[in-house]
């Protein structure tokens, strides 16, 4: 004879949860309607709302290529600035700087070495030269004072006129 292997959990006595208990059965209505045979009665299309339908949807199609096309150029445009930024950004750096274009050579004028082309001419001018197709920038601004400069001239300057009050006091 083989047993069985639940030979063992038969003689384990089963308890009831008192939380469980058994569904009651549902009862259907007596006036349930039941369903047709076929269904193909209930589907009736208006086709007055027809060109109704398609206008709108022509309509709507319209604006949403306009919205995308200038979602499209707005974010063109972004890009376009940043990229322009950068090149700024570069020729502040390197005047006549091209990303894209060739690398910068600088050439010499007659007799003037790289040490007058940095530090300026004897006659005081700046010489440096780039090629024939780059642009030379403005002379930089004057600097700027700060305000630590500001207060020590007016401080020089109360010193000074009070100096000469006082030697004008001890003159008389």
């Amino acid at each position: 004879m083989t047993q069985s292997p639940y030979a063992a959990a038969a003689s384990i006595p089963l308890i009831k949860s008192p939380s469980l208990r058994v569904p009651r059965p549902v009862e259907l209505p007596q006036d349930i309607h039941p369903l047709p045979d076929s269904v193909n009665n209930y589907f009736v299309y208006p086709f007055t709302l027809e060109p109704h339908t398609v206008t709108i949807e022509s309509s709507r199609r319209t604006t949403l290529a306009a919205h995308a096309a200038r979602r499209e150029a707005y974010l063109r445009s972004r890009e376009e600035e940043k990229e322009r930024r950068k090149r700024e950004a570069l020729r502040r750096i390197a005047p006549g700087f091209e990303p894209h274009g060739s690398l910068l050579v600088p050439t010499t004028k007659g007799s003037t070495i790289a040490s007058d082309a940095y530090h300026g001419d004897r006659d005081g001018t700046r010489s440096t030269s780039y090629d024939s197709n780059q642009t030379h920038l403005p002379p930089p601004p004057p600097p700027t004072r700060s305000v630590m400069d500001d207060l020590v001239d007016q401080l020089a300057a109360l010193e000074g006129s009070s100096s000469t009050q006082s030697n004008s006091t001890f003159s008389a």
